[in-house]
């Protein structure tokens, strides 16, 4: 069995010792415990990939391991990790980690709570390890289904609306998915299923690929906010709890933006040079459609689901120009943008949870109530808007100079309508950091709060690091994805 495999058999074990948990320190315990391991694997498995690049190993999937399990149909489990499955582990298990002390004084069903959550971090996990098409589809469900009831039970505002909207939309996502998977298999030959044998021997005609490339990229890019199928994200972000929107915006999202890379464009390279511009004008858009629309809004939270759809769609814009620099640069910002929203979403939770409203125009002088929690929303900001030092700078430097790369006239248009996300992201994080921070105190009963507790200061300085250690260091990691992206790329850009 591939070491890897501890990425499901981790969350099993934490399923099984919830379950019998019979109070709330043991529910804790488990949950500390479990995190815990699954960041230290995390931790060890990218350096051991690491070394074993620079030992030499040129293999395209390290740690590889399969079994058949439905032999009629050639689905296996099969496991094997790259440089963007490395850092889309590590940043898995960072978020299930602080997301666990974002989570700590949840009531009520607190067991309950985490039973969900733990099954949503197991269909993440199982996701970024699996190569194997239909398995990777079979965790990918497992990782939206808990959303209803995380947001549904333990959600604020119009909660059951938006968690039917979400799980309605998502499934209508994995329907187009798995028309578009079965199309791959059957027109390949119907020999395998997995990925990389695919793409090793890929014998589906262009004709072919021009039909099923859009049910593969818009499935996925569904769960990647790509314009016009994004509607459910800000109602989603906006009901769940605090843990849930970490992992949703954080984790959940990244599972488009892998899918469309490691699926769709690997898989179906002629239709993604044929229908590229098409996608490429929808991921326009919701760049710059969920800037503007994070500028009016007056939610705390909707203001950083939309810059969500935004960066997001940075991700999915950066993949379709196809070259290496660009590509780099949306692996950095599916990296960066999961360690920067889930701090946002952990500040605005631990806010709320003080002061009872996410409406910026009640909030006001909380840096003098509330220093902790303001001086890391004030970093949250910065690193979201690319200030230079943090993780954000990295990847839109990388994403937007990748991009104007491409010597045509259309993709180069299409960067500096873009880039004007930058300017529109600067004026949405300074207007709410000096409304809701620096402005007198809005209500007297704040200045009767307290800061942030022992728990909550745990997950922002270890998400305050992440972004940080990213910002300023950004070679070791820009290098791994480098390596990882460089053999798609050549199957791509055939």
């Amino acid at each position: 069995m591939s070491i890897l495999s501890l990425f499901v058999v981790i969350p099993a074990l934490m399923l099984l010792g919830l379950w019998i948990a019979r109070n709330l320190n043991q529910v804790r315990g488990v949950m500390v415990a479990g995190s815990s391991c699954l960041l230290a694997l995390s931790v060890w498995l990218t350096v051991a990939f690491i070394q074993a690049r620079q030992s030499g190993n040129t293999d395209a999937m390290l740690f590889t391991y399969s079994v058949t399990w439905f032999e009629p149909l050639n689905i296996a489990y099969a496991v094997g990790v790259d440089g963007i499955s490395v850092v889309m582990l590590l940043l898995s298990s960072i978020i299930v980690f602080t997301g666990t002390f974002a989570s700590w004084q949840l009531k009520p069903l607190t067991k309950e709570y985490f039973l969900w959550f733990t099954l949503l971090s197991t269909g993440v996990f199982g996701f970024f390890i699996c190569i194997d098409m239909f398995t990777m589809f079979m965790f990918y469900e497992v990782a939206l289904i808990p959303m209803y009831l995380l947001i549904g039970v333990w959600g604020s505002g119009r909660k059951e609306y938006a968690a039917m909207k979400l799980t309605l939309m998502l499934m209508g996502g994995s329907a187009l998915l798995i028309l578009g998977i079965l199309g791959i298999y059957f027109f390949n030959g119907a020999t395998t299923m997995n990925v990389m044998e695919i793409a090793a021997d890929n014998h589906i005609p262009h004709n072919i690929q021009n039909i099923f490339f859009p049910f593969i990229f818009i499935g996925f890019g569904v769960l990647g906010a790509l314009f016009p199928f994004h509607t459910w994200s800000p109602d989603g972000h906006a009901s769940a709890p605090t843990a849930v929107s970490m992992l949703h915006a954080g984790v959940l999202m990244k599972l488009g933006g892998y899918g469309c890379f490691r699926v769709a464009m690997f898989l179906l390279p002629a239709a993604a040079q044929d229908l590229a511009w098409i996608f490429l004008i929808l991921t326009t858009i919701s760049v710059v459609y969920g800037a503007f629309s994070a500028c009016v809004q007056t939610d705390l939270k909707y203001i950083n689901a939309y810059s969500s759809v935004s960066h997001c769609g940075l991700v999915l814009f950066a993949l379709l120009m196809m070259t290496k620099t660009a590509c780099t640069g949306a692996i950095l910002q599916m990296l960066s943008h999961g360690l920067m929203t889930a701090l946002f979403f952990a500040l605005i939770g631990m806010i709320y949870g003080r002061t009872h409203t996410r409406d910026v125009r009640k909030l006001g002088g909380l840096m003098k109530i509330m220093p902790f929690l303001s001086v890391g929303y004030v970093i949250a900001g910065l690193a979201n808007l690319g200030l230079p030092g943090f993780s954000g700078f990295v990847a839109e430097m990388n994403i937007f100079v990748g991009s104007f790369e491409n010597a045509d006239t259309f993709r180069r248009t299409a960067t500096i309508i873009a880039c004007t996300s930058i300017v529109i992201t600067a004026v949405y994080i300074l207007r709410v950091v000096g409304k809701i921070l620096y402005q007198k105190v809005a209500d007297p009963h704040y200045l009767e709060l307290t800061d942030a507790t022992w728990d909550e200061r745990v997950a922002v300085c270890c998400l305050i690091f992440c972004v940080a250690g990213l910002g300023i260091a950004p070679l070791w990691v820009s290098n791994v994805i480098t390596d990882a992206v460089g053999p798609i790329l050549n199957v791509i850009n055939f």
